[in-house]
Parts: C-alpha cells; sequence; structure tokens
C-alpha cells in the first residue's frame, strides 16, 4: 500500500487507521463481489428450422436469455446433415441475431448439434483381467482402459459405415464419450478410482460421426466467428437434458427426437445412455407425402400438415390427407420398430417414450404410438406411454423469457446441457477431484 502514504491531506493516524481496515474491506468486497458471467449458445441445425438460444451460466444451471429461431430452404440441408454452408450460415447468423438482440450480449462460445443416418452411437463394453488386483486402481490405467474402449467402438463405427456405403472407407471423428457402467469384480461403482479388484468391465457410450460432416459444422462455426466449444449427438444431447448430472437418478427411458430430416432415438437405462439410432424419415417425409397424393407443391403440403388438428383446414379435405400420411406414418413406425430391435444388450426395453422436435407434433404420429401394436414384437414388459418432453422437465436449465414454450426446443436446451457439462469437466472446474479427472479423461 504505497500508495496509501503519498495521499495528502491524511495524518499519520489516520492513514494507519486505513491500513488496518483495507484488508477486510477487501475480503468483504470479495465476498459480496458478483461472479463473472459466462454465456453458451446452443445452436440446433434442423432440417426445418434453426434454434439458437443463448444461456448465461450461473452455478451449475443455466439460464436462456435470449431465443433465435429461422427457417431452413428445400436444399440446405440433406437428411439431417448440412447441404449449402453458405445458407445456412445465414440463417444461423439470422437466428443468432435474434437471440443476442433479446439477450442484450453477444455470446461466443457454442454447443453445435450434429445429427443423420451417419452419426453412429453405440454402447462398448470391455473386460479388462488386473495383472495386480490387489493394487489400487489409477486415474492412468482408467484412462488406458477408457481408450481401448474408444478404440474399439472406433473400429465398429468405421466398419458399420463402410458397409453401409457400399464398401466406400469413411474417415470418423468421436464427438460424445460417457461413462454407463463400471463394474470390479461384479459390483457397480461410480468411480473406480482407488479400488482393489481383479476383473474390471467397463462400459462407455460413444457417438462418432464422418469427418466432412463436422468440417461442415466447423466452418459453419467460423463463418459465424463463433467458438465451437462442442460437437454432440443430438440424441445424446436429449439423454442429457433429461438425466442431468445426479448421480441417483434412475431415470430410463426411449427418447424420440424427430426432425425434420431424421428421427433420432436414444436409449436411457438408469441413467446411463445405452446408445442411440438414427433413421432417415422426419417431417418432411409426410408433407411429401401429401405433395405426392394431392398433387400440390411443397409449401401448401406443409401447410396442410400443420393444420391438420385445427380448424385451418376443412373437413372434406382431411380423410385424403390423412390417408396420404397414413402410408409414410407405417413406413416411419416400421424404422422405429428396427431401430429399437437393434438395441442387443437390454433384456428389456424401457416402458417410457418420451418425443421431441418439430416432426413429433403430428397428433397422427402420437396416436400410433400410443394406440398401435408396434410395440408387441420388441423386448416391452408392458405397454409403453407416450408423452412429449417439457421444457420444465429439463435438467438444469431455466428459460427466463417465456419463448421456449414447448417440446421442439428440448433438442437445443440438451445442447446447452452439453455445454455446461463440457465447461465443468475442462479447465474451469476449479474443484480438482478423482470425479473431474475422469470426466476429463472422457471429455472429447
Amino acid at each position: 500500500m504505497p500508495m496509501l502514504n503519498k495521499l495528502p491531506g491524511l495524518s499519520g493516524t489516520r492513514i494507519k487507521d486505513l491500513k488496518s481496515k483495507l484488508p477486510k474491506a477487501i475480503e468483504l468486497a470479495k465476498k459480496h463481489r458478483r461472479p463473472v458471467e459466462s454465456y453458451l449458445v446452443g445452436l440446433d441445425i434442423g432440417t426445418e428450422f434453426i434454434k439458437a438460444l443463448i444461456g448465461r451460466v450461473v452455478g451449475n444451471e443455466v439460464e436462456i436469455i435470449g431465443v433465435g429461431r429461422a427457417h431452413q430452404e428445400l436444399a440446405d440441408m440433406q437428411a439431417g446433415a448440412i447441404a449449402d454452408i453458405a445458407a445456412v450460415v445465414a440463417n444461423c447468423d439470422q437466428a443468432l441475431s435474434a437471440a443476442e438482440q433479446q439477450a442484450g450480449v453477444s455470446a461466443r462460445t457454442a454447443i453445435i448439434g450434429i445429427a443423420g443416418e451417419l452419426v453412429k452411437g453405440t454402447t462398448s463394453t470391455v473386460r479388462f483381467t488386473r495383472k495386480s488386483p490387489s493394487q489400487e486402481l489409477s486415474i492412468e490405467e482408467m484412462q488406458h482402459i477408457i481408450e481401448l474402449v474408444q478404440q474399439r467402438a472406433e473400429q465398429k463405427a468405421r466398419q458399420q459405415l463402410v458397409w453401409e456405403l457400399g464398401g466406400q472407407d469413411v474417415q470418423v471423428r468421436l464427438v460424445n464419450s460417457a461413462l454407463v457402467r463400471i463394474d470390479i469384480d461384479g459390483y457397480k461403482v461410480t468411480n473406480p478410482v482407488g479400488f482393489q479388484g481383479r476383473d474390471v468391465v467397463v462400459e462407455i457410450y460413444t457417438a462418432f460421426a464422418p469427418m466432412i460432416h463436422i468440417g461442415a459444422l466447423e466452418r459453419t462455426a467460423t463463418e459465424l466467428d463463433l467458438e465451437l466449444l462442442a460437437v454432440a449427438a443430438e440424441p445424446f444431447a436429449v439423454a442429457r437434458s433429461v438425466v442431468g448430472d445426479d448421480p441417483n437418478a434412475q431415470i430410463s427411458a426411449i427418447l424420440m427426437d424427430v426432425g425434420g430430416g431424421t428421427t433420432d432415438i436414444a436409449v436411457v437405462n438408469e441413467g446411463g445412455v445405452e446408445g442411440t439410432k438414427m433413421f432417415g424419415i422426419g417431417g418432411r417425409a409426410f408433407t411429401r407425402a401429401i405433395e405426392r397424393e394431392l398433387d400440390i407443391d411443397f409449401v401448401k403440403a406443409e401447410a396442410l400438415k400443420v393444420g391438420l388438428s385445427s380448424e385451418q383446414v376443412a373437413a372434406t379435405q382431411k380423410p385424403a390427407i390423412e390417408k396420404a400420411l397414413q402410408k409414410t406414418l407405417n413406413v416411419w413406425t416400421k424404422g422405429v420398430e428396427l431401430a429399437l430391435a437393434e438395441f442387443e444388450k437390454p433384456d428389456h426395453l424401457p416402458n417410457r417414450l418420451l418425443l421431441c422436435g418439430g416432426g413429433s407434433s403430428l397428433q397422427m404420429l402420437m396416436e400410433q404410438l400410443e394406440v398401435g401394436e408396434w410395440y408387441k414384437n420388441l423386448p416391452f414388459s408392458k405397454k409403453p406411454q407416450v408423452q412429449h418432453i417439457q421444457p420444465d422437465e429439463v435438467v438444469g436449465i431455466t428459460d427466463a423469457t417465456g419463448d421456449v414454450s414447448d417440446h421442439t426446443f428440448i433438442t437445443a436446451m440438451g445442447l446447452l446441457r452439453v455445454g455446461m457439462d463440457t465447461v465443468n469437466s475442462g479447465a474451469a472446474s476449479t474443484k480438482v477431484t478423482m470425479k473431474n479427472k475422469l470426466n476429463k479423461v472422457l471429455r472429447v
């Protein structure tokens, strides 16, 4: 405090008194000062709409303070992937500008979702026999085991893509990784570090995407002057939105995001993501069916589809529209059956079916799931209950705008959740614990 001694008009006694009070004043200021606020952008680049959410990070929660939405043209996206980077950038800019205007801040740290049939998410299991069972498991040993699982999952994802693309080799990159379960000598543990044991069984969910898709998203972020914090498989983001970070969460459900170009499915069992599947039928396929059957243009067909459950569509038109939709709906339902049948691990599937995404707004689709017999050839113990995920059910995300009103925003909210997870598990986490170290190993 050398400057204090040079202040004019202060006696030696007054200076001494100020010096004695200064440390207390500094401590009081530290205690009452506002924390430095950070902001995240959740950017859901959908086939039909782009949704941008700006969230203020407050502790372990995110408060949405800005909402933006922009429509995509038919040629901008194909099967959930970017087809025209320049057009998508312009649409994203429109949605971001609206969100920033409402929020009153310009947030630059973004989490972008990735979807499409070529995004492969699966849960892989590795059984590892330790040479020294009496030695405690270290974070380095766990890192080695996790890397083995991720390598095995990458090989599986590449083989699957090569088969689907008729022998064409595709470069893939890991986009999400999360622990599902760890057993040591048959006992389930939440944090393996420090335990002794011979047989370690690790289950990890991993999602891989083709480099060409990730490259398009990275280019989009660069054009928008965004710092890309994470790319997240959208069904994984939806799962994170429902599960949150409660270690005691025992939620089991099938999560279904019906978008404009794809349907993304995640199976969550006792809080862990068992796997994700995607197939290329979404809301636009239903609009195309009306377009073909009624011989009208796409815009009119979309208006008829959206207005079907309201008085906007004449009663005389409804039978023809419903007939056109039913054919595609039957194909879509078969896609759901096939996707769920590919989940090899669970002895039975969860009896809750939670839906989100604009495509799930179609009332006929909800009714088909609720009253149809599609589930009978699948390992359900009883008929599944079907409902939409509501924004107030998303863990750790609150809306201060009043504009996040329905199930169509759930994926974007899930992206904010992934962003918060990423921040908390990275360098921003000041609490150095074994759990944080393990999360850092998994961080992509």
